[in-house]
């Protein structure tokens, strides 16, 4: 896929770190797969991926959790 951002190069298969924040809530999670832009290095997940962060986060949320730090588990 060509980088939306920059439309100058397609994008690769790597891995990202993704921070979500709502209110107080922060999650970071590291080595997400995405496809990253070796160009701009914006990077882009896939929507199962993407799905499957939110519930991290919603989990996180409903406990309660104000701050945490995990690996992407596929």
């Amino acid at each position: 896929m060509i980088c939306l951002l920059c439309r100058q190069a397609e994008t690769v298969d790597g891995l990202t770190s993704v921070t979500l924040e709502r209110g107080e809530m922060k999650l970071t999670v590291n080595n997400v797969p995405a496809r990253v832009c070796p160009n701009c290095r914006e990077m882009y997940v896939e929507e199962q991926v993407a799905v499957s962060l939110l519930r991290e986060a919603e989990a996180m949320s409903a406990a309660g959790e104000v701050d945490g730090l995990v690996e992407y588990l596929s």
